[in-house]
């Protein structure tokens, strides 16, 4: 079983993890006459987050790539002067929470929380070495970072809606297309978001948020259901515009 961590990572021997076997977009990167030695090849420690804060490393070997994320969601807070923007990670996310930004003038804090309980690896050297034998995962692990990137733009499009609940149904709709599943009665978004949880992302009060959220239900856009929330109808237009270059390959 892996090592579960509230805050932090404790000292021991975590669980050595096959990373292709667990992600099935990575390992699909390698052609299949290779694949199979890839996903023997490729491992890499794997640490268990509970639900909390989360304390991050303040450093770790500089040949490691990152954390990739296997399980799970987080949240990624930055502050400034009191206000603040949240990032939700997820699944095939890639951090390195302990590189400091050297270019920074702000006086910036950064906290992490994890919303559910994450599952990550860490792609330390070991892992760094198989890539001169398997350099197709290099590039599919850079297109994810750009992707992050990307997504990020987009979450800030959405919170410069004027209206909060245009926002919150835009920001479904963002989500559903990484996450979301087509059932017979909609799109389902299989995420247990709190009202509080949403109010950071889109970057407005809670009480407002739980007002929004009954409005979007009466107008029967929005649902919570007890596997997250319940997409009726058609996007927006303005998501799907937004949204066009930021398309997830990655598989469910």
């Amino acid at each position: 079983m892996a090592e579960v961590v509230k805050v932090g990572i404790r000292p021991g021997s975590p669980r050595i993890c096959h990373v292709l076997h667990e992600d099935i977009d990575l390992a699909e990167a390698v052609p299949l006459e290779r694949r199979e030695q890839a996903i023997e090849d490729c491992t890499a420690p794997e640490i268990t987050l509970a639900t909390g804060p989360w304390n991050e490393p303040s450093s770790l070997p500089a040949n490691a790539i990152g954390y990739l994320m296997l399980q799970g969601l987080m949240l990624r807070r930055v502050s400034i002067d009191g206000r603040f923007a949240v990032e939700l990670l997820g699944e095939c996310d890639l951090l390195r929470p302990w590189v400091p930004d050297e270019t920074q003038t702000l006086p910036l804090r950064t906290g992490w929380t994890i919303v559910d309980p994450v599952r990550i690896v860490l792609l330390d050297g070991r892992f760094t070495r198989q890539l001169g034998r398997y350099p197709e995962l290099a590039g599919r692990l850079f297109e994810r970072a750009v992707r992050r990137s990307r997504r990020l733009v987009v979450n800030m499009a959405i919170i410069h809606q004027a209206r909060v609940d245009d926002r919150l149904h835009m920001l479904f709709w963002h989500f559903a297309g990484r996450w979301g599943r087509v059932r017979a009665d909609g799109v389902i978004l299989p995420l247990r978001l709190t009202h509080t949880v949403l109010a950071d992302l889109v970057a407005a009060r809670r009480p407002t948020v739980t007002s929004a959220l009954s409005d979007l239900s009466r107008r029967g856009l929005v649902r919570a259901t007890d596997e997250g929330w319940l997409l009726l109808g058609q996007p927006p237009m303005e998501v799907q515009l937004l949204a066009a270059p930021v398309k997830d390959a990655a598989h469910r």
